[in-house]
């Protein structure tokens, strides 16, 4: 079988699989946006790396070098706010070709730099190596949170309400603008300079009737089945609450929109969503709600289910 057919959350279930004999004692690792590693006194850290590849996840010819330090860091603080953790540290590795001029490498750490200024999260070592033709870039960030705080995608109850924290489809809609040649459409601006809900994350980690919590990098179709799963619940969406400027598709589908996907309790979720607002001037989105059975979603517009052919974005 080919990798491709396998698929990346078949091969990651293998991973998972294939090492759960492996001691970690308290530690919790596949399965959320970030492990989960106590450090005593009942506190614990949270780390998570990702990569982004030239032609994969950016086109160099296209995103300005600043951006694209920036977004490097933004993608990995997007995990850790979505445990409720405080970011605390990043680490950078990077391979560049031989035609990436110093200009080019300064400009991207002056990206870094400035979102890890915006949210006081140094960066404390990494790598640098060379490569064949194409940038690679890997970032692991660290946060640091009560353990009794930490939200993890397994924890959606029957009857919480879905939310999400900001517009869904943006990024998504950039991207198609790039690859159609619209250089100044204000969705690519989305795209290439994500902004993390870092305070966001740390607020609702702060909220016991928040029960699961994730971010939505690879399209609320993909990430919302992440904690269907984990919590072993289905949901029920309704797609005209689904806040998006571009289409429904694109919204639940598209991904990199680093927006938080979230459910609260039923009973809280009022004055939850109330006092957001009044902390952060901007509206929880709520979409939905947890139900019992089995690990899927029921999409409906007006009342009406529809069965549409969605999923979210996959890396094979």
């Amino acid at each position: 079988m080919e990798l491709r057919e396998l698929g990346e959350f078949g091969w990651i279930a293998g991973i998972r699989e294939k090492f759960r004999g492996v001691p970690s004692g308290e530690s919790l690792g596949i399965g959320d946006d970030c492990a989960v590693i106590p450090c005593g006194d009942g506190e614990a850290l949270v780390v998570t790396t990702d990569m982004l590849i030239e032609d994969v996840h950016f086109l160099r010819a296209v995103i300005p070098p600043y951006l694209l330090g920036r977004k490097s860091l933004a993608v990995n603080l997007s995990d850790v706010a979505s445990m409720g953790a405080v970011p605390i540290a990043s680490f950078l590795s990077i391979a560049l070709p031989g035609d990436v001029s110093a200009g080019w490498a300064d400009r991207f750490t002056d990206g870094y730099r400035s979102l890890s200024e915006e949210f006081g999260v140094p960066l404390l070592g990494g790598d640098t190596t060379s490569s064949q033709d194409r940038i690679a870039i890997n970032v692991t960030a660290i946060g640091r949170i009560a353990r009794a705080k930490v939200k993890y995608r397994s924890g959606a109850r029957e009857n919480d309400i879905v939310y999400v924290t900001g517009y869904l489809g943006d990024s998504a809609q950039g991207l198609l603008d790039i690859r159609s040649g619209v250089y100044d459409s204000p969705f690519i601006a989305v795209h290439h300079d994500p902004h993390p809900c870092v305070n966001e994350g740390i607020w609702l980690g702060n909220q016991p009737e928040v029960h699961a919590m994730m971010d939505i990098s690879d399209g609320l179709a993909s990430d919302l089945s992440h904690i269907l799963e984990e919590s072993k619940t289905g949901a029920e969406i309704s797609i005209e609450r689904i806040p998006t400027r571009t289409t429904v598709e694109l919204a639940v589908t598209g991904g990199e929109d680093y927006q938080l996907l979230l459910t609260v309790g039923a009973e809280a979720a009022d004055r939850i969503a109330a006092e957001y607002v009044r902390h952060f001037g901007k509206p929880l989105y709520g979409i939905g709600r947890i139900r019992s059975g089995a690990p899927d979603i029921i999409w409906s517009d007006n009342g009406e289910v529809v069965r549409p052919q969605w999923k979210g974005f996959r890396h094979f």
